[in-house]
């Protein structure tokens, strides 16, 4: 008897756990998967700002501002650094294309049209791959939710 209780909780317990993966796996089918730089990661947002101060801010400004006239051609031919606040065009851009620009430099052709030139480097070989997605979290919490939203859904539409 006491063989047959235990054999239904047993089987109940497993069934629950079959049910919450399943609850699970259709959650983040309807949500997509959460990104890797969460704005509202306090810990992930500290690393970001620490490293963006370090390795980006010299371009990108203190208060993610961009260098002036970042639209227009510097004499050389390359594009200013451009805001990575709300009046830029960051958050128009999925996780995906910000992570390759960050890690492999902005590559005319595959992260801009052929004949775009920057002075953005590429930081494969100075930060890991956690720490980019950091920054990126640092760049996102500056960002209201409208245009965090807005960037979430893009990121979730296109990859």
């Amino acid at each position: 008897m006491k063989s047959s209780t235990a054999r239904k909780i047993g089987i109940a317990a497993a069934s629950f756990a079959l049910l919450l993966l399943v609850g699970v796996i259709i959650s983040m089918k309807m949500d997509g998967p959460p990104s890797r730089a969460d704005p509202d990661n306090l810990s992930q947002v500290s690393v970001g700002k620490r490293i963006y101060n370090i390795h980006c801010a010299a371009c990108h400004g203190v208060r993610l501002e961009g260098q002036p006239d970042w639209r227009k051609k510097l004499p050389n031919g390359r594009m200013p650094a451009p805001p990575h606040d709300a009046t830029g065009h960051t958050w128009h851009h999925t996780d995906s294309m910000l992570f390759g620009i960050t890690k492999y430099g902005l590559l005319p052709g595959k992260y801009a049209p052929s004949d775009y030139r920057s002075d953005m480097p590429a930081f494969i070989g100075t930060l890991s791959d956690e720490e980019i997605w950091a920054v990126l979290a640092y760049i996102k919490s500056f960002w209201p939710q409208e245009l965090r939203k807005a960037q979430r859904d893009l990121t979730l539409h296109r990859q």
